[in-house]
């Protein structure tokens, strides 16, 4: 009976302790960029779902989410989340280099510190406990790699995104997937990631070369100014276009089998959800979660194209 009495004891406290856990009164401050373009309506989203799954779950835990248009008005909502008394803070810098201040602020007072995405351009790592982004080379690489298996012979045009960091990346990452095969890259032009920049070089491709077999762009929502260009043209030489992201847009086409786009690559906004589950994993679940978590590029295809499709997304 002693035995059995004991035994009720240890169960008993061992259930006090997780509700005390659960109980246990965290505040994560979320600071993101407001929806400006595909991508971003993609992050909020996503912030916003994982927020109440994140409160649902453990009832002592507060998520508050702030949105702002530019770096200066991210800096003043980290500086009122900081005054609000947050645990922990997770940002997606709009621009991390003049965002770098007012983070530090926040790491210096002790506060756990998750950076998304965009990491600082002298790669200060001072500034944060938890770096968590997406694989930028592996995005190219991903690309590269499909062309090269299903069209070795191909003739490709590329439209690359902006002339800064990621987008290099993601350009050596291409030319690294594409090596050792036949594929011949026809003309690579900025399209600024933005569907009609990309319609307009795309028209131009479209002009000058009478044979394209594949396009690779680097985001979705430049395929969609692709696509509009193919179809005005009515050109049928192309054999598919290969975009990077994951709209739910894009995907439902892989889904349902178009033969234009057979497969999309993973660049999910949805990281933003990841850092916020790791972060409140920190408070409640006492597992190590410091240090770099880089997504893989996932190659989006129609048999696991249901897993990353989320209809009610914006993006």
């Amino acid at each position: 009976m002693r035995k059995r009495l004991l035994g009720v004891a240890v169960v008993m406290a061992a259930l006090a302790g997780t509700v005390h856990a659960a109980d246990k009164k965290v505040t994560i401050g979320v600071s993101i960029p407001a929806a400006d373009h595909g991508w971003t309506s993609g992050v909020v989203f996503h912030a916003e779902r994982v927020a109440k799954l994140l409160m649902a779950e453990h009832p002592g835990l507060n998520v508050i989410v702030k949105t702002s248009p530019d770096a200066a008005s991210q800096a003043n909502a980290v500086q009122d989340l900081e005054t609000q008394g947050i645990d922990a803070l997770v940002i997606l810098p709009s621009d991390p280099d003049p965002l770098v201040n007012a983070i530090k602020e926040v790491k210096d007072k002790g506060k756990f510190v998750t950076l998304v995405d965009r990491a600082p351009s002298n790669n200060d790592n001072s500034v944060r406990d938890l770096y968590v982004a997406g694989n930028n080379p592996a995005l190219g690489q991903t690309a590269g790699e499909y062309i090269k298996a299903n069209t070795p012979d191909a003739q490709v045009v590329i439209i690359r995104g902006l002339p800064i960091p990621i987008d290099q990346q993601r350009q050596d990452g291409f030319d690294k997937g594409i090596a050792g095969s036949n594929v011949k890259v026809l003309d690579r032009q900025y399209g600024n990631w933005n569907r009609d920049d990309a319609f307009k070089v795309m028209q131009d491709y479209l002009t000058k070369f009478p044979k394209i077999d594949v396009v690779w762009c680097q985001d979705d929502d430049m395929a969609v100014g692709v696509l509009q260009a193919i179809e005005q043209a009515k050109r049928t030489d192309i054999k598919y276009v290969i975009a990077g992201a994951g709209s739910k847009d894009m995907i439902k086409k892989v889904m349902d089998g178009d033969k234009l786009i057979p497969v999309d690559v993973l660049y999910p906004p949805a990281m933003v959800g990841t850092a916020m589950a790791l972060t409140a994993a920190n408070f409640y679940d006492q597992v190590p979660v410091r240090g770099n978590y880089i997504l893989d590029a996932t190659l989006v295809t129609k048999d696991n194209a249901k897993d990353f499709y989320f209809p009610d997304s914006p993006f």
